[in-house]
């Protein structure tokens, strides 16, 4: 039985592209605002005393180039993440790819699920080092897809339960949506990265000016203070403009992996036994539970939103120097008890 696109998703997927590729955009626009208007005003008001409506920050002049500029950096930013996300997602996770001498019965059943599924046979690869059990789909396309596991998902699901698994993440394949989740990760990462620099510089700023030697009578005094207040309240701006971003960004980035790993769920369930998915995730998690805080750091490389089952990041610490709590955002997953209702339910439809 051949696996169908989600529609529901695929519309959704649609949607998303779309904020994925404007609110990198309104950053971008954003910061040119703060740095190019809002700065050269703010400072040649201060040192001439001209009121800020009467300065002409830069316009025609020099827009047209910074604009280009921004939109080359920001394409070249997305086409990055597209092209080489997968090998990020690949790298970071200790993945290696295997051929059919070394592993023919898994290579078999990812053939023989794909071929039910309708798509060219992806690439393999095994997590050799990681006992934690778990696997997730990267690729730009069917046609150069992976799908990675765990060596600890091949320790502790077989038949028909690891058959599950498999299409799960062949549903991720089918829908397209690897890509986008990498592509989605872009601003999240970046806006993050600004507002961490912003606040590193608001910080520790006044503690280096305490020990500044300079004189506010003198001739640069006026002018020195002038570059003080015009790099805090710059400071100032970024942070709020960047971590606003960042929520917005990050937040639409975790409500699309929660959707789509319910359309890879119904999925899997079209292609497999809906009950034998249910009872590997049953089994995922429980050993998640029992799993060492050293194996999860060990599998939580910034890809964990790719992952069949989400790891369980209350177990330990790793954003103690966070600016916010991602405590406050939706995780990365449903609920596993509310996919294995669901896909109980769906099997006793079948059935």
């Amino acid at each position: 039985m051949a696996l169908s696109a989600d529609r529901r998703f695929t519309l959704r997927m649609a949607i998303a592209l779309g904020l994925i590729v404007a609110l990198p955009f309104a950053f971008g626009l954003a910061m040119h605002w703060v740095f190019f208007e809002v700065v050269p005003t703010l400072y040649a008001a201060w040192v001439s005393g001209v009121p800020t409506d009467g300065i002409q920050a830069p316009g025609a002049n020099g827009l047209g180039v910074s604009y280009f500029a921004l939109t080359g950096l920001l394409v070249a930013g997305l086409v990055a993440q597209f092209v080489f996300g997968d090998r990020f997602a690949l790298r970071s996770s200790g993945a290696r790819r295997v051929d059919r001498e070394d592993r023919p019965d898994l290579h078999a059943r990812v053939d023989r699920l794909a071929q039910r599924a309708d798509l060219p046979a992806p690439d393999v690869a095994v997590v050799p080092e990681d006992d934690v059990p778990n696997a997730f789909a990267v690729g730009r396309s069917p046609r150069s897809s992976t799908v990675v596991v765990t060596q600890g998902l091949l320790d502790t699901l077989d038949g028909d339960e690891l058959d599950a698994v498999i299409a799960h993440e062949l549903a991720h394949v089918k829908n397209r949506d690897g890509a986008l989740m990498t592509v989605a990760y872009l601003l999240p990462s970046l806006t993050y990265a600004v507002a961490a620099a912003a606040y590193f510089l608001l910080i520790h700023s006044p503690r280096t000016l305490l020990y500044a030697d300079f004189d506010v009578d003198d001739d640069a005094g006026p002018a020195i203070l002038g570059i003080v207040a015009v790099f805090l309240v710059t400071s100032l701006l970024t942070l709020l403009l960047s971590a606003l971003f960042w929520a917005a960004s990050y937040l639409m980035h975790r409500i699309l992996s929660r959707y789509r790993e319910y359309a890879a769920d119904r999925g899997a369930a079209a292609l497999t036994d809906p009950f034998a998915l249910a009872s590997a995730l049953e089994a995922i998690d429980e050993e998640m539970q029992a799993a060492p805080d050293t194996d999860l750091r060990l599998e939580d490389g910034g890809i964990e939103a790719l992952y069949v089952a989400p790891l369980e990041t209350e177990l330990f610490d790793r954003d103690d120097d966070a600016l916010l709590s991602r405590d406050i955002f939706p995780a990365t997953h449903p609920p596993t008890d509310e996919r294995i209702g669901r896909l109980t339910d769906a099997g006793e439809e079948r059935y």
